[in-house]
């Protein structure tokens, strides 16, 4: 078995990587008796383009029906994640949706799976488990109030519809900055931040593990 989480953020040891690791080690740790392979792939180290709107996947009798047949950075990563036993995203917040560089990931990923016939069926090889953690700057109660869940959900409807409804985890009012000072931040408190983060991010990184154990089960 392999699981591959897809981090969508630029940086490869901060709250999103840190959080797909954790649920990465909560795969591992469910797979008693299993034989699983878990891997992260950082998609800012990666050179690509979202969908060029080419239709070649979905030209009938075409060799690259129901593949993407762009050959670039994630050619060779969208087939192996085609045959994957659990998909994990993670994305932080920017300007109240995920990077751009997930959401054109996505792109590729999921629109050669879906079929333009009257139910608008979809064809992954494989209807995995998935799952995606999303990591941002707003409290709870700011993301609930400006409508950050309607856009989350609409992500992840597409995800189920060509996959399985993913399990989904919030990260919020997250610590961005290494030391405050050092930046035009007067908006935000950095001790306000730094007791936030001291006692809420232990909680989040085992609630990503927990993501990650039930992943597969």
């Amino acid at each position: 078995m392999k699981v591959y989480a897809i981090n969508g953020s630029p940086r490869k040891n901060k709250n999103t990587a840190t959080l797909l690791q954790k649920a990465l080690d909560g795969v591992k740790e469910s797979a008693i008796g299993k034989e699983i392979e878990t891997e992260i792939i950082n998609l800012y180290d990666l050179n690509y383009t979202g969908c060029k709107s080419c239709f070649a996947c979905k030209k009938l009798g075409g060799a690259s029906y129901g593949k993407c047949v762009l050959k670039d950075d994630i050619h060779e990563i969208l087939e192996k994640l085609s045959e994957a036993d659990g998909l994990i995203f993670g994305s932080p917040i920017y300007f109240g949706t995920i990077t751009g560089q997930l959401q054109s990931f996505l792109e590729r990923l999921l629109f050669p799976y879906l079929v333009y016939d009257e139910n608008y069926s979809s064809i992954p090889p494989k209807k995995m488990p998935t799952a995606f953690i999303y990591t941002m700057n707003a409290p709870e109660e700011v993301m609930n109030q400006i409508g950050y869940l309607k856009t989350f959900n609409n992500i992840e409807s597409t995800i189920e519809h060509i996959f399985t409804k993913p399990l989904v985890m919030y990260s919020n009012n997250t610590y961005q900055f290494d030391d405050y000072s050092k930046y035009k931040s007067n908006a935000f408190s950095e001790e306000a931040k730094a007791a936030h983060r001291k006692i809420q991010f232990p909680l989040d990184c085992q609630k990503a593990f927990d993501l990650g154990a039930n992943l597969i089960k």
